[in-house]
């Protein structure tokens, strides 16, 4: 895979030009699980968390200003999106049962996810969306948008496929949803958020060593958006080989890190000033840090500054524990996805789709 990745490169180099903006809602209905909500709901943009809403508290919270100011410029907007939420919440509720029965299953902790919504590239205008269904951390069914048909890979999935195909004006809507109306309101979270999504935030980069026989890691942090692209090179060539890349990780206040392994083992310290480490982000020169000795920070010297970056990893892996409960191992697609589409999975009407549509998404229907 890394020879794979690394043959495009060559051929394609590194795009950092084109940006893909996304709006993503992230749905979960719990059941077995005490101390957490029966249902929560995440609404992302570019990544950025921007509501949620859960079953407790049956309202919905905004976590940036932005969002508030565009509430209140629509006075009903938020009633009626609250609304959406509770039937949503009642449909998942269903549902959760529903598959319980499918499954064979009468007791323990169960977890239902959807993942969906849409995505926007500003250079050449084109869209896509996404639709996911999850249960117990495994797939249970998603849309393919180009045929409007679902996917099922597992036979409990089946009846639910053959339910919400029959249902071809559900389908049309959900076609238009995820071309048109989601990408609507995704552009005006884009215009409202515009100072805070469409920002540029140069990043930090550093290079660490916790022993002389560890790898020497570039570490780029407090860089926005999280589309950045760093990379080792030895004599001007981008190295496919000796590098381990790692992913792109949130920070507490709202910017992103990400760390790229370089294994010296078989090199000699005369060769290191062959070595460069390379960071490529949008609307900023490209930043090269030599891989000098001098520069290095290890356990023997700064160790406050080990330390701070100990504590960062420490509070990024608590937020990703927190993502991954909240997502219940999502183990396969990371694609980031969401808008909740369930519905009594036993009837022929649902709640959701008696509900309009906003900048929440229209409910599939059953399962």
């Amino acid at each position: 895979m890394k020879a794979l990745i690394g043959l495009l490169l060559l051929v394609f180099g590194h795009d950092v030009s084109s940006v893909i903006h996304s709006l993503q809602f992230f749905s979960m209905a719990s059941s077995g699980l005490p101390t957490f909500p029966e249902f929560v709901m995440v609404v992302m943009v570019d990544e950025v968390q921007v509501e949620y809403y859960d079953s407790n508290t049956q309202r919905i919270v905004p976590k940036q200003d932005w969002v508030d100011q565009a509430n209140r410029e629509d006075s009903n907007h938020l009633e009626r999106e609250t609304e959406n939420r509770k039937g949503a919440q009642q449909v998942f509720k269903g549902n959760m049962g529903t598959l319980k029965q499918r499954f064979n299953q009468t007791g323990g902790a169960h977890v239902y996810q959807n993942m969906l919504g849409c995505e926007w590239d500003d250079e050449d205008d084109t869209t896509d969306g996404y639709d996911q269904y999850g249960y117990d951390g495994e797939d249970f069914i998603s849309l393919d948008l180009k045929t409007l048909t679902w996917v099922a890979p597992v036979h409990q999935a089946f009846t639910t496929k053959l339910k919400w195909e029959h249902n071809r004006d559900l389908m049309e809507q959900k076609k238009f949803y995820y071309t048109k109306e989601c990408v609507d309101w995704l552009k005006k979270h884009l215009a409202y958020g515009k100072s805070t999504l469409q920002r540029t935030e140069h990043p930090q980069v550093s290079l660490l060593q916790r022993s002389p026989s560890s790898p020497v890691v570039c570490h780029a942090t407090g860089f926005f958006p999280d589309r950045v692209v760093v990379f080792w090179r030895r004599d001007g060539q981008e190295l496919q080989e000796q590098v381990d890349p790692g992913e792109v990780l949130p920070n507490h206040d709202g910017t992103f890190q990400v760390s790229v392994d370089l294994n010296l083992t078989a090199v000699p310290q005369k060769d290191w000033g062959r070595y460069e480490c390379v960071v490529q982000l949008k609307g900023i020169e490209d930043i090269s840090t030599p891989l000098d000795p001098g520069l290095i920070r290890t356990n023997g010297g700064d160790k406050s500054y080990i330390l701070a970056f100990i504590l960062t990893g420490v509070t990024v892996a608590v937020v990703a524990v927190a993502v991954v409960v909240f997502l219940y191992q999502k183990r396969n697609d990371s694609e980031k996805r969401h808008k909740p589409v369930g519905s009594d999975l036993s009837s022929e009407t649902t709640e959701e789709q008696k509900l309009a549509p906003e900048a929440y998404p229209l409910t599939t229907g059953q399962s």
